[in-house]
């Protein structure tokens, strides 16, 4: 059973690194453009947000300890290095940032957490309990007071805090695989003795969550109130790739086969998916995210990239990365500015339209 708090030590301050600017950028079609990174080849990145009170003023993350400063909105990026966490002799992933106003939040593996008040100019360490089940995987900065925010594990474990994570209360009484374990599977395919992690979570504005079983063959759903995850047989015949919300908060699933479903119904409770193919070329579709209500795009591997234009129900690839030499893993959009996240540190930033007829 996870403990209801886990107390934390104190704060570790980073100093900050001398910046060093990204080149001038690639135009790759009146929708896309490549932007140049000061990163290694190697780099994976994995995440990217803005602060709240700057739309401009944002942090791109990836592996290798990767942490980028943009001041214009991702036309350019500047390094930001962590030389406390390059002591240890460990080489961070950083997996997720959020923020809520000036005050930001970022998660890593192995197991790191860092946070900053004042937008991101000085960020400080906050050590993580040895208890805590799983490697954090996603952050979320909750608004309202100061020092608010929600942590999800890879195996399921989600903890709120309320004092600038000084302590953290337990939001589910127990990881995913005892509830599969001790439930027998409840007749979910491929659940039974169930061991392994999450691969991909998606959170929900409203606070529900969609996670995707480390081999795909089945997901789960968790929304507030409730003391367990709730396991779901996947609704196509191939395993899921990854899983998220549409802005009507819809549920889309991604599959290895290169199909995207969507649920007709809006939240968790009710199931009603179609499945649309997206003529993937053999490639399954890694991540979707949608510009509003019309606009979607859904990428994968080698470059593949396709557009829909009315909310997901047909799609049409892009042929605008086709050049692109690496695999596209994460679309993020944020009103109205969005990008595209790769490995090889490819970042393609959107400039096109907001109206459907931009296609």
């Amino acid at each position: 059973m996870l403990s209801s708090a886990v107390a934390l030590g104190a704060a570790t301050m980073l100093p900050y690194a001398a910046p060093f600017a990204a080149k001038a950028n690639k135009v790759l079609s009146s929708d896309w453009e490549e932007v140049e990174l000061p990163v290694d080849k190697g780099v994976v990145l994995l995440d990217i947000g803005f602060t709240g009170t700057d739309p401009n003023h944002g942090f791109l993350l990836g592996t290798r300890q990767t942490l980028l400063e943009t001041f214009d909105g991702g036309n350019t990026w500047q390094q930001r290095e962590i030389e406390a966490a390059r002591d240890e002799g460990f080489n961070y992933r950083f997996q997720s940032i959020s923020f809520a106003g000036d005050e930001g939040w970022i998660v890593g593996k192995p197991s790191i957490l860092l946070h900053t008040g004042d937008g991101g100019k000085s960020w400080e360490r906050i050590p993580l309990s040895a208890k805590l089940p799983g490697a954090p995987l996603v952050i979320t900065a909750l608004p309202g007071k100061p020092g608010q925010a929600e942590l999800t594990t890879d195996q399921g474990a989600i903890y709120v805090t309320d004092n600038t994570a000084y302590t953290w209360s337990a939001a589910v009484l127990e990881t995913v695989d005892a509830t599969l374990n001790r439930t027998v599977s409840s007749g979910i395919s491929g659940a039974s003795y169930y061991e392994g992690s999450f691969s991909n979570i998606a959170r929900s504005p409203n606070g529900d969550y969609v996670a995707v079983s480390s081999r795909g063959n089945f997901f789960m759903t968790w929304t507030a109130g409730q003391e367990y995850w709730l396991p779901h047989n996947r609704p196509a015949a191939r395993r899921l790739q990854n899983m998220g919300w549409t802005p009507q908060n819809q549920i889309w699933l991604s599959t290895r086969g290169g199909e995207v479903i969507i649920n007709n119904k809006s939240g968790i409770a009710e199931e009603d998916y179609k499945s649309v193919s997206l003529n993937s070329r053999g490639f399954g579709i890694l991540d979707v995210g949608f510009l509003n209500e019309d606009i979607a795009y859904a990428c994968g591997g080698s470059g593949s990239l396709f557009k829909s234009v009315d909310g997901g129900k047909s799609w049409k690839r892009d042929k605008a990365t086709d050049n692109v030499a690496g695999n596209l893993y994460a679309i993020k959009f944020f009103e109205g500015n969005g990008f595209i996240l790769g490995n090889d540190g490819i970042l393609l930033r959107y400039i096109g339209g907001t109206a459907p007829n931009t296609a």
